[in-house]
């Protein structure tokens, strides 16, 4: 029997109502931008807040920590909406090590458990690259793929 579904609560068509009008959205591809977007920020933001826990204080607060915050650096990552530009806060000890996006992770889709998955049926690193790339719409090369399934192999 399907699940019923729950009328829309006010909160959720303002969102929405806020979203249309931001982005002025008028197809599905402006959705996958906004969505591509509001991700990128959720995830500056979540970046922001682990880097206040590891130094135990905000931007501008005076701490005795020797430890500081030392600019940020930019790394672009795949999600299943796209490429999008983060800016990873950097500290002067490099001992901050963020875990929504993790260091030299750059693909946030869980796309390894796709590749492997489709390794483990049969198809060849070439195939499995044209797949990404014909559905996720970014490249990733027959020695990334190898990398990955051996990595699999191993473990």
């Amino acid at each position: 029997m399907a699940k019923r579904r729950e009328p829309m609560s006010e909160g959720k068509k303002n969102i929405i109502a806020s979203l249309l009008q931001e982005y002025d959205i008028k197809s599905a591809d402006d959705i996958q931008e906004a969505l591509k977007d509001l991700l990128g920020g959720t995830i500056q933001s979540m970046l922001e807040a682990e880097m206040d826990d590891h130094l135990g204080y905000a931007p501008y607060e005076r701490a005795d920590n020797t430890n500081a915050r030392n600019g940020k650096k930019n790394k672009t990552i795949r999600s299943k909406y796209g490429e999008m530009v983060i800016d990873v806060p950097q500290d002067r000890e490099s001992s901050f090590e963020p875990q929504i996006v993790h260091k030299r992770q750059k693909d946030i889709s869980g796309i390894e458990d796709k590749i492997i998955a489709m390794y483990a049926k049969g198809l060849t690193t070439r195939q499995i690259s044209e797949q990404i790339e014909d559905i996720y719409g970014f490249e990733i090369s027959e020695g990334m793929v190898s990398d990955i399934t051996e990595y699999s192999d191993a473990v």
